[in-house]
């Protein structure tokens, strides 16, 4: 295995290790390593400034069989990944569409679709840092036996970058010129400008290649209307034979997989519904499920369940941010058919002052020691993996004291019952949503328990976590229509140059697409509605910056901006937590792909 160029911050997988929300990706490189020529049998070392190579994984033969179940109680809506709005919905995704190379949490690429990683020694990255050129893999055919081809890759670029597709992953092919196949099996990319995150595009969960054949009539405004959004299929080892959306999607193997060697199941079932603790005793208790994602479930109960001896613990770092955000456009009213609509103004939480307040009186300490245990840390970054590109400066403490003497000096005076009146005479209530999870319902209890001691009254709203992360544009509670005063959910990274991740703060010149609204079907990343011309000229700046160290200040810098501003509030940054059966080889979580990114070297003994 070569391991030059690329070197992030180390993020060591512990044992056989959610929610994408807007979801995302991670940090710049640093310089590269000195390393030894490669021997002629291994591929060349990439030129300073790509990513590490991975060796391809040794083939697996023998069928294994057998039916897979899988239980995500967060059940994906919609199988698209180019149109979903929620981790689970990329997972399910992930096992029949792929992109051209994965990553793992210590910037280690591999190929997938790719058939090398790209480098200046083999022609694959201008010097100038404007394009980067792909040879794929020969003879790889789409599940209806389809040739693949250079094409595929170019139209998933126009899919995208149609503004009517309303795809919620256009932040992350915003720097893209073109995408041009030069040959079925070349495809070049051509950037608006040098960048030295040219692995951004079509690499890991974001990444996912669509059809050409299957979806070429359903771009723009039909992109809803496709059948591959629920019955999808793509060069993946697994393809859909049934799906009904907020229940079940069945599977049955690619007749076409480019692996034949690989020992598939004759089945899988990935079952959506219930809660985070009902999923953990379906694998550790009564051996229901073979798989079992996302156990956001109180320490101590967790515990307890894992005594029932059938499963084990599945983690790895990078999980993502538990945060809260606020909005910036008025949520207390509905105009045009939308709350929080461009060019209104909260009544209270625009005052930085309230954000302020509001953050001081959240006690983190007490959230992670009662509920996370070692799942999860208290951080006070939105930012936080890889490692390298972790603020150092920001701070945010419990004082419920100074938050009180805060809104008092500005102005915020209590009634009669003790809950604060803005100057205007607005009494200051807020909703506080989240999705239904008893962890999290108990944070809400803590968070809760601050704003009302600082004069906030608070309503908490829990919403089934198969809507709240639904891609559904009609359902008001959706978290990206973002329709009450403040939300909390788990932002999930997607990749070493984080792009999409903090897109989500970001305005640019057309907020018409960067915002979530009506109008776009709130496919915008970003659903604060929050602008900063400071962040927006430094997000800018680093999507051109080659300098890796440069770079890894950038992002810290762009941290720091929506952290001080109080846009979002972090609270813990978690680590994955799944659950195997004993029985179940291969699942191996990794901060900036799917869980299923391997699905195809899953086991089952016994």
């Amino acid at each position: 295995m070569l391991r030059v160029g690329l070197a992030l911050a180390a993020l060591p997988l512990v044992a056989a290790c959610g929610q994408q929300a807007t979801p995302s990706p991670t940090a710049a490189p640093a310089k590269p390593a000195e390393s030894k020529p490669a021997e002629a049998a291994k591929p060349a070392a990439p030129a300073a400034g790509a990513p590490a190579q991975t060796a391809p994984a040794a083939k697996t033969t023998g069928a294994t069989g057998g039916t897979l179940k899988m239980l995500l109680w967060q059940a994906p809506t919609i199988l698209n990944p180019h149109l979903s709005q929620g981790t689970k919905d990329y997972i399910a995704a992930r096992c029949c569409t792929e992109p051209l190379m994965t990553v793992d949490g210590d910037g280690k690429f591999a190929p997938v679709l790719a058939a090398e990683i790209p480098s200046t020694q083999n022609g694959g990255l201008a010097a100038d840092g404007k394009s980067v050129t792909y040879k794929l893999k020969p003879g790889v055919k789409w599940a209806d036996g389809q040739p693949f081809s250079a094409d595929d890759v170019a139209f998933t670029f126009e899919f995208i970058n149609n503004k009517e597709s309303s795809a919620v992953t256009s932040g992350t092919y915003a720097n893209i010129e073109s995408v041009q196949a030069v040959d079925p099996g070349t495809v070049k990319i051509t950037f608006k400008e040098p960048t030295g995150g040219w692995y951004v595009p079509f690499v890991g969960g974001n990444g996912q290649i669509l059809p050409k054949h299957a979806m070429k009539d359903f771009v723009g405004s039909k992109s809803r209307e496709a059948p591959l959004n629920t019955k999808v299929f793509g060069t993946g080892p697994y393809m859909v034979d049934e799906f009904k959306p907020g229940d079940l999607v069945v599977y049955k193997p690619n007749p076409n997989f480019r692996d034949a060697g690989k020992g598939l199941f004759e089945r899988i079932e990935l079952k959506g519904g219930g809660d985070a603790t009902s999923a953990a005793r379906s694998v550790f208790q009564t051996g229901e499920f073979d798989y079992a994602w996302n156990l956001q479930v109180e320490a101590p109960v967790l515990q307890d369940i894992m005594s029932g001896g059938k499963g084990e613990l599945v983690t790895a770092p990078g999980s993502g941010v538990e945060q809260i955000y606020f909005p910036f456009m008025d949520t207390t009213k509905e105009v045009n058919g939308e709350r929080g609509a461009p060019g209104t103004k909260h009544p209270f939480l625009s005052d930085i002052k309230v954000r302020e307040a509001m953050a001081l009186a959240i006690d983190k300490e007490t959230m992670v020691k009662q509920l996370y245990g070692p799942t999860g840390e208290a951080t006070h970054n939105v930012l936080t993996t890889p490692g390298n590109l972790a603020s150092k400066t920001t701070k945010q403490e419990f004082n419920i004291e100074k938050a009180n003497k805060l809104l008092d000096e500005a102005g915020y005076k209590r009634g009669g019952d003790g809950i604060r009146m803005t100057p205007d005479g607005i009494r200051m209530k807020v909703v506080y949503q989240t999705s239904i999870n008893s962890l999290r319902q108990k944070e809400q209890a803590i968070v809760k328990d601050g704003w009302q001691k600082i004069g906030i009254e608070t309503e908490l709203k829990s919403v089934d976590a198969g809507v709240f992360f639904s891609s559904d544009p009609g359902n008001p509670d959706i978290f990206a229509r973002f329709s009450v005063d403040t939300q909390m959910f788990t932002s999930t990274f997607d990749s070493p140059f984080p792009v999409g991740y903090m897109n989500r703060f970001y305005t640019g010149a057309d907020p018409s697409r960067t915002w979530g609204q009506k109008s776009n079907n709130w496919s915008g990343r970003n659903f604060l509605k929050w602008k900063s011309d400071e962040y927006d000229k430094l997000f800018d700046q680093v999507l051109v910056e080659l300098n890796p160290e440069k770079a890894v200040t950038m992002w810290q810098q762009l941290n720091d901006l929506v952290v001080k501003d109080y846009a979002s509030v972090p609270l813990v940054d978690r680590k994955f937590t799944s659950a195997r059966a004993k029985t179940l080889t291969g699942p191996e979580p990794r901060a900036f792909d799917n869980e299923t990114w391997n699905i195809a070297d899953w086991k089952k003994s016994g």
